[in-house]
């Protein structure tokens, strides 16, 4: 090897940089540790979790300026750790998808014209089982519309748009302009959200753009509360401020609105009680129809007169309901309407929003708008408040001209939010005030509709533009809502379309059974390296544990983040690896058998394996940066992990391990590359693979076929990935049977599945209840129904806060939670079969381009199908009944791109040596050559399956949560073994044989 000297110093150099890059997590890993102590210390009490999560919070504010290691603070430690996942730290992962309707009606200002609003709503349709993006979508049905024009006045051009848009411009013409002011109210969108989670607390959070789909994706690791972080995320932060409408001056319309449903009330009560008569009459006079003949007409007479008595004494009584003043109380603050129950609010909001009560209002106050107060906490009951509208339905002031906002505490240490106005804003306020100072009348602050207060201004107009919002805030909430108007609103609506929340206990038990499995698979690979090949073993297991260090120092460097995935993909990276190492050995053994000196041997060992390790690794490397592409969240963790490794075990393989070898060896050491139980293993073998191809064909056949055919009757366990829904993992404090539960959840929501996952007292919830609606409230809802369902398997006691948000010793509750929506569950689908029929094509194209014969090509990727065809068909054959996950998800599509490249990394050193032998043995019938080649690989392909399968089945053993990714696999190389040897040869040979015979014939002729 030229450049040892290099090579030696550039290892050395790189690993004290990953040494470096790996102390910031150490650093941290103990300052935490102190941190977790102290809080343990302070509040050792069983249920003071959040207690010892403030003083954790605490102290390690205390401390994160501090100098710590070589002026290194904890601050400047923590931004420079690993990362981790949150399926090792818990937290929540969402994908936000910004709503273009809204800003199309926004740039449109809110025109009713029917082709736009058509429009609209057959984009809201094709976008459930679309690729477009909503705006190409609305564009495609706007031009179904005849006549129909973008540049319309009352569309697009009108004066919010005259700067760009104008009345005579084409469609084609108007439609980059759209896209562009859509994408700038997205932009907006993305900083106002980045700006809320920078203040919100967490640590290394995540936020980017996801293409140009209005989607946005937020990571925030160690993020507890669950209904918080959703509020913050989707709060469009709609702040007015309005007159109060004198409540005095709406009473008469109370009145009348009760009259009038009374009436209407009793109309349809009068009516119900004739048909109930008319009924009782006619059973009457059937029974008239069975008595005596003695029974006289009087007494049938007699009889429906007492039932037309009671069916009036009914009718009085019934009347008594009044349908308002039945439901409504006093306000419980100066300026509000009228209190009503919560449970009363969505029955009142109907009656209001009819046309025909609205036309009872007077004339002067006609635009009166209506909004409901905050709820008091714990409270049942809340104010309606009457607004002074217009026209337009604009208030004359809103919060777009706030320009700080901040959490504080009034005179009597109530949580209180301060707000500071521009100049504009300022003058208005002061307008505003001062009028209502004028007439003892209240200004109304209302956040998304709802009125936080509505404060009298008794000492004259209010300069300077500063004002505060009161109400039943605790200090969590009142830093928010300032966070989120110092933020700015949304230009639009802001749903979560997709979203995971792991709780951290959860996560620390990935993380132990990910470290236990790391281990274990290490040690299996380490001792059976030197079991089979020696000291050379050795060398090659001191090249693994530099690999990982590299692993890790690069991650660390790159700031990726590191998922239970991930850590599958490095451990089963460090399996692969060993293939690189393998492959030397095995020729630099056939080097010695030809009796060559240990130096020339080693030297062409290297070189001769040069070729199949780079092919087999840019084969599998492909793959994964498909993966990488197409996936998402833990999946590109994975693809991450896989792509890193493949580039240090490339490294260490070629360079490390012979940096030791040549070392050994300079002093004229002999090195064995085998041990006295393995050194004539795999010697003078010669099976007649070629023979049995038809014996392989008809096995592999029937094993397709029937999974074939279990995949059309019985299908697969679709995840909510490709079929939408929500998930949660539920963990109980004592076993529960599955199947009771069902029925209960079946009660609540309609559809619902609950399996065991894991052991007894866990299960795995899915349901497709309001899969189709999106917003903090529906999740609110479906969360509360889930916890009320599930009430009766609970401890005693437990709250639905404890329930629904985690902490660090949470064992009880939802430990995990997913929720996809249609739309990004069919893009999920699609980019699923994207990234295997692509890996395909790139990878039959490599192999074409590499060995220069498409039958090369068409052997591996028969091989591939048939290897996924396999896989597939297991799990569709096993799903029912095996005990743990094996759920179509995400992960699983990574399974099948990991099990393609495995098995085109096997087959690819098989062709590579059919290709050698091909060149060296021209004479020889193509049967030989490709028999001889196939054993001559034997030892590496059995020695580098083996070690592979001892990493997979550590992980499916420990590692509990991947049972059914890691099953995926352990089958995958399998029938990647058997494929390479029985598949994808024996196509590549009947295909050159039937080529070369159609050739041969021509000649002769």
């Amino acid at each position: 090897m030229q450049n040892k000297g290099l090579v030696r110093v550039f290892a050395i150099l790189f690993g004290l940089v990953c040494i470096y890059q790996l102390s910031f997590t150490y650093l941290t890993y103990t300052k935490e540790k102190e941190a977790e102590a102290y809080a343990l210390a302070k509040h050792p009490e069983a249920d003071a979790s959040k207690l010892r999560d403030t003083a954790e919070k605490t102290y390690l504010d205390s401390i994160g300026k501090d100098p710590i290691f070589a002026n290194f603070s904890y601050n400047d430690a923590k931004s420079k750790e690993l990362n981790k996942g949150l399926d090792l730290k818990g937290g929540i992962n969402v994908i936000l998808q910004i709503s273009v309707r809204d800003i199309l009606e926004g740039l449109a200002n809110d025109s009713k014209n029917p082709a736009f609003i058509q429009a609209l709503d057959a984009a809201d349709q094709t976008q459930k089982n679309s690729q477009n993006t909503y705006v190409e979508d609305f564009f495609v049905e706007f031009e179904k519309i005849p006549d129909a024009q973008l540049a319309s006045p009352d569309i697009f051009a009108n004066k919010n748009l005259s700067d760009d848009i104008t009345f005579d411009m084409s469609n084609d013409v108007v439609k980059p302009v759209l896209k562009r002011r859509i994408d700038e109210s997205v932009t907006s969108a993305f900083e106002v959200l980045r700006k809320r989670i920078d203040k919100f607390g967490v640590t290394q959070p995540n936020i980017q753009r996801l293409g140009e789909s209005g989607r946005i994706l937020v990571e925030l690791p160690g993020a507890k509360d669950v209904d918080r972080v959703k509020k913050l995320l989707q709060s469009t932060a709609q702040l007015e401020f309005w007159d109060v409408e004198n409540a005095q001056e709406l009473g008469i319309f109370l009145s009348r609105m009760n009259e009038k449903l009374k009436k209407e009330l009793e109309a349809k009560e009068g009516k119900d009680i004739k048909e109930e008569v008319v009924d009782e009459v006619t059973e009457s006079e059937k029974v008239l129809d069975t008595v005596q003949a003695d029974t006289t007409k009087t007494d049938a007479d007699a009889e429906i007169e007492k039932l037309l008595a009671d069916s009036e004494d009914s009718t009085d009584v019934e009347t008594q309901v009044n349908p308002i003043n039945d439901l409504i109380g006093p306000p419980s603050v100066g300026g509000a309407l009228i209190s009503v129950a919560i449970k009363d609010v969505e029955q009142f909001d109907e009656y209001l929003n009819r046309k025909d009560i609205r036309s009872l209002l007077p004339q002067a106050l006609r635009y009166t708008k209506f909004a409901w107060s905050k709820p008091e906490k714990d409270g049942e009951r809340v104010d309606l408040y009457a607004l002074k509208g217009n026209r337009d339905e604009v208030p004359e002031l809103s919060g777009g001209v706030i320009t700080d906002a901040a959490q504080s505490y009034d005179q009597v240490n109530n949580v209180i939010v301060t707000m500071q106005m521009d100049g504009k804003g300022a003058k208005k306020w002061e307008e505003m005030t001062g009028r209502a100072s004028q007439t003892r009348g209240q200004i109304a602050i209302v956040l998304d509709n709802i009125v936080y207060s509505a404060p009298g201004v008794s000492k004259g107009p209010i300069s300077g533009g500063r004002s505060e919002i009161s109400g039943d805030f605790t200090v969590e909430e009142g830093q928010d809502l300032a966070n989120v108007l110092r933020a700015g609103k949304l230009p639009a609506s802001a749903d979560i379309i997709q979203s995971e929340v792991v709780g951290p206990s959860l996560g620390q038990e990935a993380i132990d059974s990910g470290i236990m499995s790391f281990g274990i698979a290490l040690v299996l690979i380490l001792i059976w390296m030197i079991f089979y090949y020696g000291k050379a073993g050795a060398f090659a297991d001191v090249a693994l544990v530099v690999n990982i260090l590299f692993i890790f120092g690069v991650l660390a460097g790159l700031k990726a983040v590191l998922t239970l995935p991930g850590i599958a993909g490095i451990v089963l990276t460090i399996g692969m690896s060993v293939d690189a190492n393998v492959l030397i050995f095995e020729r630099i053994k056939e080097e010695l058998a030809k009796g060559k000196s240990q130096v020339d041997a080693i030297k062409d060992g290297f070189n001769n394996a040069l070729s199949s390790i780079l092919d087999a690794n840019i084969t599998t490397g492909l793959t994964g940066l498909i993966l990488l592409f197409f996936g998402t969240g833990p999946i590109k963790g994975f693809a991450t992990t896989l792509l890193i490794g493949i580039l240090t075990s490339l490294f260490t393989a070629i360079f490390i391990t012979r940096l030791f070898i040549d070392g050994y060896g300079k002093n004229g050491k002999e090195l064995a590359f085998s041990t006295a139980v393995t050194k004539n293993l795999f010697k003078n073998i010669n099976i007649d693979f070629l023979r049995k191809r038809k014996i392989a064909y008809v096995i592999s056949a029937v094993i397709v076929l029937a999974g074939l055919g279990s995949l059309f009757t019985q299908g697969l366990d679709e995840g909510v990935d490709f079929v939408g829904g929500r998930t949660y993992t539920v963990r109980f404090a004592k076993d529960v049977v599955p199947t009771d539960v069902e029925k209960d959840l079946v009660a609540v929501f309609g559809s619902a599945q609950a399996k065991t996952l894991g052991a007894n007292n866990q299960l795995k919830i899915t349901t497709k209840y309001k899969v189709d609606e999106t917003g903090e409230e529906v999740d609110s809802e479906i969360s509360n129904s889930l916890f009320t369902a599930l009430k009766p398997y609970l401890a005693d006691g437990m709250t639905y806060d404890e329930f629904s948000n985690g902490d660090e010793d949470k064992q009880e509750g939802i430990m995990r939670s997913m929720k996809v929506g249609p739309t990004i569950a069919d893009d999920i689908q699609q980019a699923a079969f994207i990234s295997v029929i692509g890996s395909l094509i790139v990878v039959f194209l490599y192999i074409l381009f590499r060995f220069r014969r498409w039958q090369f090509s068409l052997g591996a990727v028969a091989a591939v199908f048939h290897d996924v065809l396999v896989v597939l068909g297991v799990f569709s054959l096993t799903w029912k009944f095996m005990p743990f996950n094996m759920e179509i998800d995400q992960a699983f599509i990574a399974a099948i791109l990991t099990v393609i490249g495995y098995s085109l990394n096997d087959t690819v050193v098989v062709f590579d040596r059919i290709r050698e032998y091909f060149a060296e043995h021209t004479g020889w019938p193509l049967d030989k050559n490709i028999n001889g080649a196939l054993n001559s690989t034997l030892s590496r392909t059995l020695n580098t399956s083996l070690t592979t399968l001892l990493v997979l089945i550590a992980i499916f053993i420990f590692a509990e949560p991947l049972r059914g990714f890691m099953f995926s696999l352990i089958i995958g190389v399998l029938v990647g073994t058997y494929s390479s040897l029985f598949i994808a040869t024996p196509v590549m040979y009947d295909t050159v044989k039937k080529v070369g015979l159609k050739e041969k014939k021509k000649t002769e002729e």
